[in-house]
């Protein structure tokens, strides 16, 4: 049992807007398991009364014995933007500046009419980024306050499928995709090459699921599979909780139980956030307090000896500084050499590197096959024309020495019987 499995306490109530409909449940997650305590459908919720609906939710909740939580409420795909940003280099502290430089560039609303939210996906150079419109997520907001419903968070199917997934669980190494939904069907995946991949499919359904499987670079055998395969299955559930048709709303709701180990992609303003009641942990904290106290007893009966430790190695640093100090300033001047010559090489092997690019995409895309663009700077290359199957050409540029992380540029066309692409590759092994 890892870590993140000890940490993984938390009870949620999830809530998924579908169409006319609030769908409800609430879980409990514990490290040995997660079960389901209950499910329901508010029905007509939109042209019911706010205080008739808040009613039966709150009924709901009391008889579960969780009136206190907060709702995690999974807002509609179509009114969530969802893109991904990559920052490489960039530090913690630095990423907010970066996306709010940036924002205005990912979402076609006017200035002052979108509300956004970001997290950096654990492990990598990627930032997830919700946008929604204000006016829409300020409509929310007030139709639950009116029905007294309490909301810790506005949240999207993205964050809330890659926090759940890894809860009690780790979905699949090699990476996978899942395609859910009962009326507009929604495609989620992920794989080494790419971290996430989230998008609304168009039918055909089997043509838009293999886009999504080359988009994520996985094998073309690749299935899809359903959303409920890659989340912690529940110990227990009601009887009529269908896991494989409420999938997302168990996501919402397991990302609502174990806040802390979920991505904080939140839509809902700071100020508007409602909190579970903390009066439930009360026993809980003071056993905990009472351990930290045995447990600070038992460290200090060692803290003088290691102060003394601390004293004499510190006394031997100061003896060994001033060659120390000799040794960095060598070590710095042998690494600024190496630069300076590393540079001069960089510059010679750049015409041999754009040469060999060209003379590469040239054997790689034989006729029929023709450009009507070219496109190449020092770190990518753009590529558009027609051919027969656009789709293995993105297979085939990554298994090129030249290029790598290809993909689709704006949607494929249809010129005849070719397929019109425009295809962006990152070159790999260039000078800068």
């Amino acid at each position: 049992m890892d870590a993140r499995s000890i940490l993984a306490i938390g009870t949620g109530v999830g809530v998924e807007i579908l169409g006319q409909d609030l769908h409800v449940a609430v879980v409990r997650v514990r490290p040995g398991g997660v079960k389901v305590f209950g499910h329901t459908v508010i029905t007509a919720f939109r042209q019911r009364p706010a205080a008739e609906w808040g009613a039966e939710y709150a009924a709901f909740l009391r008889r579960l014995g969780a009136g206190y939580l907060a709702a995690a409420v999974l807002l509609p795909r179509a009114e969530v933007i969802v893109r991904q940003v990559t920052l490489p280099g960039v530090a913690a502290r630095d990423v907010a500046g970066a996306i709010q430089y940036q924002i205005d560039s990912l979402h076609p609303y006017g200035e002052d009419e979108a509300q956004h939210t970001w997290s950096r996906l654990p492990g990598t150079e990627t930032v997830l980024v919700g946008i929604a419109r204000k006016v829409v997520v300020e409509r929310y907001a007030v139709m639950f306050v009116e029905a007294g419903v309490k909301v810790a968070a506005f949240t999207f199917s993205a964050a809330a499928i890659r926090s759940a997934s890894r809860i009690l669980s780790a979905p699949p190494a090699g990476g996978f995709l899942a395609v859910f939904g009962d009326g507009e069907l929604e495609a989620y995946g992920e794989s080494p090459s790419r971290p996430l991949l989230s998008a609304v499919l168009e039918s055909p359904v089997e043509s838009a699921a293999a886009m999504a499987a080359a988009e994520l670079r996985l094998p073309q055998e690749t299935q899809p599979v359903g959303l409920a395969e890659i989340l912690p299955q529940p110990k227990s559930c009601p009887a009529d909780f269908d896991l494989s048709r409420g999938a997302l709303l168990y996501a919402i709701a397991l990302a609502g139980a174990c806040p802390r180990l979920s991505l904080n992609a939140n839509l809902l303003p700071v100020e508007q956030r409602g909190y579970s009641s903390r009066g439930i942990f009360v026993p809980t904290i003071a056993l905990a307090s009472v351990l930290l106290l045995l447990v600070a007893a038992l460290a200090a009966q060692g803290a003088l000896e290691k102060r003394r430790q601390l004293s004499l190695l510190r006394a031997e640093i100061e003896r060994s500084q001033p060659q120390a100090e000799k040794s960095n300033a060598v070590e710095r001047a042998v690494e600024l050499t190496r630069g300076r010559i590393q540079l001069l090489d960089a510059f010679r092997r750049r015409t041999r590197a754009d040469l060999d690019a060209l003379n590469d995409l040239t054997l790689l895309l034989e006729p029929p096959a023709w450009l009507t663009g070219l496109e190449m700077n020092r770190d990518s290359v753009v590529i558009s024309g027609q051919i027969e199957q656009a789709a293995p050409l993105l297979k085939l540029l990554d298994g090129s020495p030249h290029f790598v992380n290809s993909e689709f540029v704006g949607q494929l066309g249809k010129v005849d019987k070719l397929e019109v692409f425009r295809i962006r590759a990152q070159r790999e092994g260039v000078a800068p």
